[in-house]
């Protein structure tokens, strides 16, 4: 039987393209293993998934800037390291694919020392720092953009970013029923990432009033950032976090507030779903978000408001503007050519696999 251990983890956008990869590998017959920390997001996600065996190892994160933790985190990829090659030893995999996230970091070292081929995956339009680090160890690095694919020279390739088929799924029919919604007025959902988005959740609860006369608002505030004084306000419905009832809350929405998180982009366009982009600063992040959020702008894909100008009153205009230009952007998203990640993916671990 063929054996292959996914890995990545730290943010949902680090677990989800393997979850989109996982019904494949399971009809080709594929023993999946999965590599993650012992309390990372990752294991919430990957842990309870049919045919799936999760595995823990010690990871240290990977900083950008000054933290007193960077000096003992390095002996935790150390540690990982090994724990993961003594893994990689046991259960004889193929192939690993990481999805990045500083999880992956010691997995990869780890395969590197047990002489098993790695594929990478990149979302964004620059390099994370954990597949900066890994990339040297890697087959070959798996590109939703390609300008990305340019940079990695000759191990660049553009793949596009491996969707769950669930997503195509959803009714909104359920999710009307399923969230509380009506016909009298178009939803906006808004989504900030896995941890939530405390700038665009003060800035919508501080528009709110203006825009649930226009919209029905449906608010996924990331995990400990519900309001209790906003539960039962009219036309507002507040969520954590939505897993598989995320493809009914997608088929809802008529427009979107999101952050610029590669993975979600992608879920926007081949959705075709009208979005204002609000990416993280700078100063927040390496900028990737900003890069993503201007590249699907300059081609007409989205609207884009910088968290810098970002107050209640922009904000609301910004989102009346999107709802009134989504002829225009679902137009452009339909005449947008998007790769099919999970079979240029599969097709690419078919190639660089070897034979037990």
């Amino acid at each position: 039987m063929k054996k292959i251990i996914l890995t990545g983890g730290g943010t949902a956008g680090h677990v989800t393209p393997n979850l989109a990869l996982i019904p494949t590998l399971r009809a080709e017959g594929w023993e999946i293993h999965y590599i993650g920390t012992e309390n990372g997001i990752e294991r919430r996600l990957i842990e309870s998934v049919d045919g799936v065996t999760y595995h823990i190892v010690k990871s240290g994160k990977l900083r950008r800037y000054f933290d007193p933790k960077n000096f003992t985190d390095p002996f935790r990829v150390v540690q990982g390291a090994f724990q993961a090659a003594a893994l990689v030893r046991q259960i004889k995999p193929d192939i690993v694919f990481s999805k990045g996230g500083f999880v992956s970091v010691p997995v990869v070292y780890g395969a590197r020392l047990a002489g098993v081929p790695v594929l990478l995956h990149e979302s964004d339009m620059s390099p994370g720092l954990a597949n900066k680090i890994t990339a040297p160890f890697a087959k070959a690095l798996c590109c939703t953009f390609p300008e990305a694919a340019a940079a990695a020279g000759k191990k660049g390739r553009v793949t596009g970013t491996p969707l769950r088929a669930s997503l195509f799924d959803g009714s909104r029919e359920a999710g009307v029923r399923l969230f509380g919604l009506t016909d009298s007025r178009p939803v906006l959902m808004v989504i900030g990432g896995s941890s939530g988005a405390q700038a665009i959740n003060k800035a919508l609860r501080g528009a709110l009033g203006p825009l649930t006369e226009c919209f029905q608002v449906l608010h996924l505030c990331g995990k400990g950032n519900l309001d209790p004084e906003m539960e039962g306000t009219r036309r507002y419905h507040q969520y954590e976090y939505l897993d598989d009832e995320l493809r009914h809350a997608y088929a809802c929405a008529d427009v979107l507030i999101s952050r610029a998180g590669s993975n979600t982009l992608c879920e926007i366009l081949a959705l075709h779903k009208p979005a204002l982009l609000i990416p993280y600063p700078r100063e927040a992040s390496r900028g990737d978000q900003i890069l993503n959020a201007r590249s699907f702008e300059q081609r007409g894909l989205a609207r884009v408001l910088m968290q810098e100008d970002m107050t209640p009153d922009t904000l609301l205009d910004a989102v009346v503007a999107t709802y009134r230009e989504r002829g225009q952007l679902i137009d452009a998203m339909e005449r947008e050519r998007s790769a099919d990640g999970v079979a240029n993916v599969i097709h690419l671990i078919h190639q660089y696999a070897r034979t037990n």
